[in-house]
């Protein structure tokens, strides 16, 4: 009975204690209305512009979706701007607008943004390096070129090159059909500037134009066509349209592509963003990879719009070594570019000897 009387006393004065605590909180707020309010500093995130070597269609899947993904994972702390070939800079300015800060941070290959490296001309389609798409990670994971672009790029002031990765092999795409090699003279080709140094032996007249005019000038009668990627993009990006002919013959097994950024903005990103954008950059050579390789795939068995071609592989021989002496030339020019050809000589002496599913030949 005392027990249960403590506590009906302790429970009334607990809620007594509670009713006068509510009055006096009540009576704070009234006090208080009118009282400024303190604002809490909203923190502000990082804002990048990013420009890609790519037009719109294409860069929803060379680069678009990582860079959604960085954006999301980020939460905030930093936002990059994604724009598309020649909407801020001509392509061939990208890299001196990136270096003086215009903008942050490029994807492309060396070659079409005029690099101020020797190594700029292995960017893009050097002739015959590559076979397969898995040819270009295996070049700078287990054959040193990543030591040898990191270098090169550290002689360069306010750039840093963070990765390189593979993108499609290199065929023609023209108005007419390619069935010999002579069919390529008076050609004029929209390419990369090494690729079009190299077709210009075999009469070849290379062309460039600003990306977005280039089916434009197909139409017109500018261009007769295209060495500028594999199948999969003359689909995505509408080529196929205006080229009714593919040849299956490559010049290249795969576009070498590349990430830059200005050094002093990638110097103010914390440790953790740099470490999210740089997976952010593996997963894009992760889509590509698939990406390319199955479409070039399907749509050479299963493409209705483009009709293709083949130059007979003893006459194509011819080509692959011209590329060889072309290989000489470029040893030549510097120290750093002979360590190039000669790794290239090397893996592919390797892939050679290893046989299929290596090299078929």
């Amino acid at each position: 009975m005392l027990r249960r009387t403590f506590l009906s006393k302790a429970a009334m004065a607990a809620t007594a204690t509670s009713t006068a605590l509510l009055a006096a909180c009540g009576k704070k707020e009234t006090t208080d209305v009118g009282a400024p309010a303190v604002a809490t500093p909203k923190k502000t995130g990082l804002k990048w512009r990013l420009q890609t070597y790519a037009g719109p269609a294409l860069a929803e899947h060379v680069i678009k979706p990582s860079i959604d993904a960085f954006n999301k994972a980020a939460n905030g702390e930093m936002v990059i701007e994604l724009y598309f070939a020649d909407q801020l800079v001509p392509t061939g300015e990208l890299f001196r607008a990136m270096q003086a800060g215009t903008i942050d941070a490029v994807q492309s290959d060396d070659d079409s943004i005029a690099a101020p490296t020797d190594i700029r001309v292995f960017g893009g389609y050097f002739p015959f390096a590559t076979r397969y798409s898995l040819d270009v990670p295996t070049l700078f994971h287990k054959y040193g070129l990543n030591e040898i672009w990191a270098e090169a790029y550290n002689e360069v002031e306010n750039v840093t090159w963070l990765s390189s990765g593979s993108w499609d092999p290199c065929n023609f795409n023209t108005v007419k059909p390619i069935t010999k090699l002579s069919d390529l003279k008076g050609l004029r080709i929209f390419t990369f500037p090494t690729a079009g140094k190299f077709l210009a032996r075999f009469g070849v007249v290379p062309v460039t134009l600003p990306y977005g005019d280039v089916q434009v000038a197909i139409q017109t009668g500018e261009l007769d066509g295209l060495a500028w990627s594999g199948i999969t993009e003359d689909y995505s990006v509408g080529w196929a349209d205006v080229t009714p002919y593919f040849l299956t013959n490559a010049i290249s097994g795969a576009w070498i592509g590349s990430y830059f950024v200005n050094t002093k903005s990638w110097e103010q990103v914390p440790d953790h963003l740099q470490t999210l954008f740089k997976l952010c950059i593996d997963s894009s050579h992760y889509y590509r990879q698939h990406w390319y390789w199955g479409g070039e795939a399907d749509l050479r068995v299963k493409g209705a719009k483009m009709k293709l071609t083949t130059i007979p592989a003893a006459e194509w021989a011819t080509v692959e070594a011209e590329a060889h002496k072309f290989w000489d030339e470029i040893a030549a020019t510097s120290p750093r570019c002979a360590k190039v050809v000669q790794i290239f000589r090397d893996y592919n002496d390797v892939m050679e000897k290893a046989g299929p599913p290596y090299r078929y030949t």
